[in-house]
């Protein structure tokens, strides 16, 4: 059954990403083409070759946002780059000494600036060294008019025909997460149901631990679609789009508080597992409370891998039947800490291993609150 939903899933990435791509051919045809026109008639010889290269780079960038601040950037690097290379032709000339001094400020251009910055400032030195001697102001501002050009056309090109957002792509990864970390929920539930904690545990934390990859994906999706929305004009048109980010970026921030309950069960489970003090182990009374509780939380968080939210009566729901149970779990805690104190019950050893067990439940269900409460 799973496999069968999951075809449906890949075809459909497939059609986006030959969709996307179509897109970004027909945007980059535009920008190319618009930025030749645009600034051909007025270029050296007609060949406004860094125009036209501005305006592929900032076409491409992955978000609006991008594009106007990778702009920024690269003028200034150029400017630098050409400045740069003026002041070297005229106290040292065309010469090798040039090119050393060159490459050296520009590698000491200060710590603040990326080896890129620094790499294209000391390439556009380099290269208009040779021009500046012929004709040095001439040569200064015409690549640097280029550049604004180009980089006016591509930003206006990604701007205004179909700028790109990654809501999908965010929702898409979030959903993953909070599947595999529901499905891991649930199967420690299961097994400690079948009494399988010893020989199941070890992979239980292994898969705890698999789901930082899938944490780093989701994060970075979700920090893609934020920037997306930045001076987007599909935004205005689909307000709606904002709300649908604004989710899948709450859901994240739920689901990473969560991962982090998640492994601490596993950890705990396994140390468990392993301890060869008899006494330390956990009795099946509260084995199979916690059960219960592993697997309704399972089914909350599976809840956020729903493209849609479930209907149903709030009192049904994932959410509120976790909360049931940990309750009754927490209130079966209590008893056993009276009977303790009462002396009717000797202290188990694994008493601590209890105590970190239900701590993580407790702040697993907080952090399902949190979302929750949207």
């Amino acid at each position: 059954m799973t496999t069968a939903r999951s075809i449906p899933r890949l075809a459909g990435r497939l059609r986006t990403k030959r969709a996307d791509h179509v897109v970004h051919g027909a945007k980059t045809l535009i920008a190319t083409l618009l930025a030749w026109g645009a600034v051909a008639p007025w270029s050296a010889g007609g060949r406004p070759y860094m125009a036209v290269a501005t305006a592929l780079l900032m076409v491409n960038a992955s978000t609006v946002y991008q594009s106007v601040t990778k702009a920024a950037q690269n003028v200034l690097a150029r400017l630098a780059g050409l400045v740069l290379a003026l002041v070297a032709a005229r106290l040292l000339g065309p010469t090798a000494g040039a090119v050393a001094v060159i490459a050296v400020i520009a590698v000491l251009a200060g710590p603040r600036r990326t080896a890129e910055d620094r790499l294209q400032i000391a390439s556009t030195a380099v290269i208009a060294l040779a021009a500046t001697t012929a004709d040095p102001m001439g040569s200064l501002w015409a690549p640097v008019l280029q550049t604004l050009a180009g980089a006016a056309v591509g930003i206006a090109v990604n701007a205004l025909v179909l700028p790109p957002l990654y809501l999908n792509e965010s929702g898409s990864a979030v959903r993953d997460l909070a599947r595999s970390m529901g499905t891991l929920l649930h199967d420690m539930g299961v097994g400690l149901s079948a009494r399988q904690l010893n020989s199941k545990a070890h992979n239980w934390l292994h898969q705890a631990r698999n789901l930082d990859e899938r944490l780093t994906r989701a994060e970075e999706q979700v920090r893609q679609a934020d920037e997306s929305l930045r001076w987007n004009t599909r935004c205005v048109a689909h307000a709606r789009r904002n709300e649908t980010a604004f989710s899948d970026s709450d859901t994240f921030r739920a689901l990473r508080g969560v991962s982090i309950q998640v492994r601490g069960i596993a950890r705990t489970l396994a140390d468990s597992a392993h301890d060869h003090h008899t006494d330390h182990h956990l009795g099946h009374q509260f084995l199979d409370r916690y059960a219960e509780t592993l697997q309704l939380a399972g089914a909350a968080v599976q809840t956020f891998a729903e493209s849609t939210p479930a209907t149903g009566a709030p009192d049904t729901s994932p959410r509120e039947r976790l909360r049931g149970a940990i309750d009754g779990t927490l209130a079966w805690h209590d008893t056993m800490t009276d009977m303790i104190a009462r002396g009717a019950l000797t202290k188990p050893g694994a008493w601590h291993v209890y105590g970190s067990l239900m701590t993580d439940a407790e702040r697993l269900l907080a952090d399902l609150d949190c979302t929750g409460a949207r």
